[in-house]
C-alpha cells in the first residue's frame, strides 16, 4: 500500500469537506458575473431535458438547479418526455433547445428511455450548448486537456479535493503527483471525465466499475487509493473495509433510501458512519459534492452565453 500525504496513521474521525461552504462562495462570485452580463444585455439560460424515465438522482438535480437558477438571475426551463419517450421525441426536444436563442446551455438528464441509442442523441447536442461535455466533440476535447466546457458533478469533485489540499497546506501539485486515485463508476457525466481531471493534475488514476464488486469484491483496489472518488449508483456501496485509513473520499452519489418508518432520505454511495473512522476527509450526503456541482454547471452555462455573445459579436464586426 502506497504511503502519500493522504495518509494519517491511527484511528480518525473524518474531516467533513463541506460543499455547502464552497458553493455560497462560488454563487457569489458567479452571481456577480451575471448581474455584468445583463447590464451588458447578455441572458444565460439553461435548458434541461428530462426524460419521464429520469430516476430520483436526476428529478432532485433539476430541482436544485431551478432553484438555483432563479436566485442567481440565469434563465430556466425544463422540456419534460413522457417515459418511453421515442427516439425521435427525444431528438427533437434536444434540437428544440439548440434552436432556441434563449438557451445558452443545454442539459440532458439520464437515463434516457428504453430503445433510444445514447450515442445518438449525445451527437445531436449543439456543442456551444453542450456544458455537460457528451458530444463527441466535447469528449475529445475534454480528453486532449483543452476542454470547451468540464462536466460539472466531476469538476465539482475535484474544486473540494484542491480546496482540501489548499486548507491543509499542501501543495497541489505535489500532492496530485505522489497520489493515487481510484475511481468507482464510468458515467459518461462523472467517472470517465474523472478520470481525465485526475490524469491532468498528475495524479496516477485508476477506474473500476460494478463488475469489480461483483468479481472479488472493490476492496483490492479501493484499499489502493489515497483518494477515493464514488459514483456507482449504489448506496453504501463503499464501507470502512474499503478504506486506506487516512483516504480523501468523495462521495457522488445521491440515492432515496426509505427507512422501517418509511421515511425516505438521500444518502450516498458511501457508508459515511464507518468510513468516518477511518478517513481524512469525506464530503457529506447531502451537503457535499451537489451544492458545487449546481453551481459549476450554471458557471458553464454562463461562460457559453458569453462566448455566444462574444462570437456574434465578431460576426457583426466582420460583416
Amino acid at each position: 500500500m502506497a504511503t502519500s500525504a493522504a495518509r494519517a496513521p491511527g484511528p480518525m474521525t473524518a474531516r467533513p469537506i463541506d460543499g455547502r461552504a464552497r458553493a455560497r462562495e462560488l454563487g457569489a462570485a458567479l452571481a456577480d458575473e451575471v448581474a455584468a452580463l445583463h447590464a451588458s444585455g447578455i441572458r444565460p439560460g439553461l435548458a434541461t431535458v428530462l426524460p419521464g424515465d429520469a430516476g430520483f438522482g436526476a428529478r432532485a438535480y433539476r430541482r436544485r438547479l431551478h432553484r438555483l437558477a432563479a436566485e442567481l438571475g440565469v434563465g430556466h426551463r425544463t422540456v419534460e418526455l413522457p417515459a418511453g419517450a421515442s427516439q425521435a421525441a427525444v431528438l427533437d426536444a434536444v434540437r428544440s433547445c439548440n434552436d432556441d436563442p434563449a438557451v445558452s446551455g443545454v442539459l440532458l438528464l439520464r437515463p434516457l428511455p428504453a430503445g433510444v441509442d445514447q450515442a445518438t442523441v449525445f451527437g445531436a447536442l449543439d456543442p456551444a450548448k453542450d456544458v455537460e461535455a457528451l458530444h463527441p466533440e466535447n469528449v475529445g476535447l475534454l480528453a486532449l486537456g483543452a476542454p470547451r466546457f468540464v462536466p460539472a458533478t466531476p469538476a465539482a469533485v475535484f474544486d473540494l479535493l484542491d480546496t482540501w489540499i489548499d486548507g491543509t497546506g499542501q501543495d497541489r501539485d505535489g500532492f496530485y503527483h505522489r497520489s493515487r486515485i481510484v475511481v468507482v463508476g464510468r458515467s459518461a457525466t462523472v467517472g470517465v471525465p474523472a478520470v481525465a481531471l485526475g490524469c491532468a493534475r498528475g495524479a496516477t488514476v485508476s477506474s473500476i466499475d460494478e463488475w469489480a464488486d461483483r468479481t472479488g469484491g472493490i476492496g483490492r483496489y479501493t484499499r489502493w487509493a489515497d483518494v477515493l472518488v464514488v459514483a456507482a449508483g449504489r448506496a453504501g456501496l463503499v464501507r470502512a473495509e474499503h478504506v486506506a485509513p487516512g483516504a480523501v473520499v468523495l462521495d457522488v452519489g445521491i440515492n432515496a433510501v426509505t427507512g422501517p418508518d418509511g421515511t425516505v432520505r438521500t444518502v450516498g454511495d458511501v457508508d459515511a458512519g464507518s468510513v468516518a473512522a477511518r478517513a481524512a476527509a469525506l464530503t457529506p450526503v447531502p451537503g457535499g459534492v451537489g451544492p458545487v456541482t449546481d453551481v459549476l454547471l450554471l458557471r458553464s452555462t454562463v461562460l457559453a452565453a458569453r462566448r455566444a455573445a462574444t462570437a456574434a459579436a465578431g460576426s457583426r464586426a466582420a460583416s
